[in-house]
């Protein structure tokens, strides 16, 4: 099993380059089940949870038409045929986004199974939102032995569907059982997140016909048919917003490359009221220096346009060096602050109170032994580790390699002092 150890201490300086967005890829990847002609995607991140998907889809269509060159991570899948509209818990167990593929399959073929979803533990995404979004589109849906199944033998049907509260999967699986329904679908309560409205870009580029995407209200007007496309992946929000804390965090002059800048204006906020100096030398490049003394800056989660949940863990393991108190808030999942306990081992102060973590700072922060407990916690204690002075372990790092590109090789290259050891 790999770790990370980290010699911390040393400010970050240089350019470091985003991936494509593993979050986006995804529900891209499970596109391309909507059609039988070739699917060319662009900046695919060949990260964990993106190799899961590609066997999924491997299985799905019955051979191994989804190659991957790694010149700059191009995907071209071909689903001529669908042999098994399933996924199976043995291929997704370690996944949150096997549900993606529910909306494709039933789609195109009338029906499928999907096993619950698995993934790292930070608290429940209920796939109930998905389920009601299907059945309001005519399927007939039942759960038993852990597995979804979804049945629309005379096709879906367009309606209107209202989200009782913002889910993105949810909205995405929806988006893409829409486009081959019969009419006009109108998804009330939709998801704003620029991952959505990406999906929608290559749904366009194959044939469908969508409006809105990237607003709380999408129409969706059903085709007959999609065809193959070429499209690419946009940048990698959370990695760039990772990078950023990491520059600020260990008090470097980092530059961020082939963002979007756009897509990070809460945290960019954040950043700036904590003494951080942000700026945007080029459309797609960020740059953050830190001229004074880190404050402290409260934060609460929400759904795009608002703080990204992604990015809490990070933001905390930089508040424990900021002066004076800050409450950090988490309304998306109700345990996602698993990594506090591994902060306070390292020095930081935390006190969490139910979804609210109280962190007094600046505390200095040590090496030391630590466990990842999911993919955003992992990041967290990797920037915590490159501000601590002596040597951090990080065990559990296959939580990060579901989501970060090469990340060890990234930082060494604005220098830290990091490596990869297997034991």
């Amino acid at each position: 099993m790999d770790k990370l150890v980290i010699e911390g201490g040393v400010p970050l300086s240089g350019e470091i380059a985003v991936s494509g967005s593993k979050n986006s890829a995804l529900p891209a990847l499970a596109a391309c089940l909507l059609t039988a002609e070739p699917v060319t995607l662009h900046r695919i991140p060949l990260v964990r949870d993106i190799r899961t998907m590609l066997d999924l889809i491997g299985h799905i269509i019955g051979s191994k038409d989804a190659d991957i060159s790694t010149d700059g991570g191009r995907v071209t899948i071909c689903a001529g045929r669908i042999e098994h509209p399933e996924a199976p818990y043995e291929l997704v167990k370690t996944m949150r986004a096997s549900s993606l593929v529910l909306g494709p399959l039933v789609g195109r073929c009338g029906h499928a199974r999907v096993s619950l979803p698995g993934g790292c533990a930070i608290g429940a995404r209920p796939i109930n939102l998905h389920v009601s979004g299907l059945e309001r589109l005519g399927a007939e849906v039942r759960q038993e032995h852990g597995y979804i199944q979804a049945q629309a033998p005379h096709g879906l049907q367009g309606a209107n569907v209202q989200f009782d509260r913002i889910t993105v999967t949810g909205t995405e699986d929806l988006l893409m059982a829409a486009v081959l329904a019969r009419g006009e679908t109108v998804i009330e309560n939709a998801a704003r997140e620029p991952e959505v409205a990406d999906l929608a870009a290559l749904l366009t580029a194959m044939g469908a016909k969508i409006e809105g995407a990237g607003t709380s209200t999408i129409r969706v007007q059903g085709v007959a048919k999609l065809y193959g496309t070429e499209h690419t992946i946009i940048p990698d929000r959370i990695e760039a917003g990772t990078f950023l804390i990491a520059g600020a965090l260990t008090r470097g002059d980092l530059t961020v490359r082939g963002c979007v800048p756009e897509h990070l204006r809460a945290l960019i906020a954040k950043l700036q009221q904590a003494g951080v100096e942000v700026t945007e030398p080029a459309p797609d490049i960020l740059r953050v220096r830190v001229p004074g003394k880190l404050k402290n800056v409260d934060i609460t989660t929400e759904e795009h346009p608002g703080f990204a949940t992604d990015l809490q863990a990070q933001f905390m393991a930089l508040m424990t060096q900021a002066a004076g108190i800050s409450f950090i808030t988490e309304t998306i999942f109700e345990n996602r602050f698993m990594h506090a306990q591994e902060l306070a081992r390292m020095g930081a102060n935390i006190r969490l109170e139910g979804r609210q973590a109280i962190v007094a700072g600046p505390t200095p922060l040590s090496g030391a032994q630590v466990i990842a407990s999911d993919l955003r916690a992992s990041a967290s204690l990797v920037l915590a580790g490159l501000a601590a002075q002596g040597e951090t372990v990080i065990d559990r790092v296959y939580h990060i390699d579901r989501g970060y590109e090469k990340i060890e090789s990234k930082l060494a290259g604005v220098g830290a002092r990091i490596r990869r050891v297997s034991v």
